[in-house]
């Protein structure tokens, strides 16, 4: 992925470029056809193109929003969101033509901005220059080629979809070349040694692996107060009761599935094999009706440690502090945020930021999180919810200003055949993309618990 995010375009040759802009912008509906096909070429030999809707990313711009426009600025992003899943719904099924769609969205996200940066002004803020990120682009991608079937294999043709939410899904990813062998990947993983001053110790939580089936399609920290505000299936450990509703005196007061009693909430996408069966979601929002289809899988493992700094002694975490890792639209925005990763047990010297891994017999595929360790010291959260926060230098040091804080891993693991097809689930116009992967945290450790953790941490002791 490019480091200049959404304006890096895929580049197949002059000649398909163009029927693939013919297509798009005049035929509607999602493209595919082959790169580079040409008089005299075999196209099945070349990799085939389907297109997406790219828009600038309003939410990530924002760097402070009073606290009387919160509320409608979360819902206007949230609003923005859904144009935009709506839009590629009507793209995919061919019932918009791109360049007609491309103007309806634009006209929509206009006013919705409009809103948006009026609330701010209203409220004593600075929207900036808002009003300049309505317009979106088509994106090129490589197409899904496999189809969504019961055993569909990377690499290989399976049989047809067992049901309409698989088959109207198919071409929203993931596509063959979204898959490597972990085996042909290097590794890659390198740890700052420790050092004098460093903390080194690790408060380990143990919060089962969802086996109560908490899911739901909201994100309570993105967009609050709405349903379905993320578009996909979250799987959630810890904090028994959140929801797009839940607010810091209902977490508070909510049970917990960690044995510690820790109630923070621990969230991340579901992860789903696309076999072709429909799951109890397959009707609903954030499930088939958001193009994430196929069985939701359940981790064999979830581990949850919160470990210290190389360089420094940590300090607590205020709690009711929020924390994003990775970055849900990281197809479209580039991976200037991405940072979840993937590997196979045996080989997590070797992780992944855009590729999803192909493990051999005996080994599981692995996510893993690796949440900011770095704290302005002032706030929970931020407009954008990524710059009261930072990561650690290659060094082990926060950047200046910033005061070093327990580090959230988290590791979670599913048995996947070798060579199965699966994916993480997405809003609809990231296809399924590895890249786009997340995960989200909510501390609500009572104080005694976050004393603790900074005491194992800095005592260099481990910790349960």
């Amino acid at each position: 992925m490019s480091q200049k995010g959404h304006k890096r375009r895929l580049r197949p040759t002059h000649k398909a470029l163009a029927i693939v802009s013919a297509l798009v912008l005049g035929g509607g509906g999602v493209v595919i056809v082959a790169q580079g096909a040409s008089a005299g070429q075999d196209s099945a030999r070349t990799a085939p193109v389907t297109a997406t809707i790219d828009c600038p990313d309003v939410g990530d711009k924002l760097r402070a929003v009073p606290d009387q426009a919160k509320p409608e600025v979360d819902a206007k992003l949230a609003q923005l969101d859904t144009q935009i899943a709506d839009s590629y719904k009507r793209l995919a099924t061919g019932k918009a033509k791109g360049g007609a769609l491309l103007g309806e969205l634009k006209q929509k996200r206009d006013k919705t901005i409009a809103d948006m940066s009026k609330a701010i002004g209203q409220s004593g803020g600075n929207a900036g220059q808002l009003q300049a990120l309505g317009g979106c682009e088509m994106k090129q991608a490589a197409a899904a080629d496999i189809p969504d079937a019961p055993g569909a294999q990377v690499g290989a043709q399976a049989a047809a979809p067992q049901n309409q939410a698989a088959k109207g899904a198919n071409g929203g990813g993931p596509a063959r070349s979204d898959f490597v062998a972990i085996n042909t990947v290097r590794p890659n993983v390198a740890n700052p040694g420790a050092k004098a001053g460093g903390s080194r110790g690790q408060l380990s939580v143990q919060c089962g692996r969802n086996q109560e089936k908490h899911f739901n399609p909201d994100n309570v920290i993105v967009a609050p107060g709405v349903s379905n505000g993320a578009h996909h299936m979250h799987d959630y450990v810890g904090n028994r009761t959140t929801d797009a509703f839940s607010t810091n005196n209902s977490l508070a007061a909510s049970g917990t599935t960690c044995t510690n009693g820790d109630q923070s909430t621990y969230y991340w996408p579901v992860l789903r094999l696309r076999d072709g069966r429909a799951e109890k979601d397959a009707n609903a929002p954030g499930g088939g009706q958001d193009a994430n289809i196929g069985t939701i899988l359940q981790p064999k493992q979830v581990t949850i440690d919160f470990k210290g700094s190389p360089v420094a002694k940590v300090t607590a975490m205020p709690r009711f502090m929020r924390i994003i890792t990775g970055d849900a639209k990281a197809f479209t925005n580039g991976n200037a945020n991405a940072n979840a990763s993937w590997s196979c047990t045996g080989f997590e010297n070797r992780q992944l930021k855009d590729k999803y891994p192909i493990c051999p017999k005996g080994s599981d595929v692995v996510r893993t999180f690796k949440f900011q360790s770095c704290w302005d010291g002032k706030n929970t959260d931020s407009a954008n919810h990524r710059t009261h926060v930072a990561f650690a230098a290659a060094n082990g040091a926060c950047p200046a200003g910033m005061k070093a804080i327990p580090q959230l891993v988290q590791r979670i693991v599913y048995g996947v055949a070798p060579g199965a097809k699966f994916a993480v689930d997405s809003f609809p116009e990231q296809l399924h993309k590895p890249v786009t992967d997340h995960g989200d945290f909510i501390n609500v450790m009572n104080n005694n618990l976050m004393n603790k953790a900074v005491q194992c941490i800095n005592g260099g002791r481990a910790c349960r």
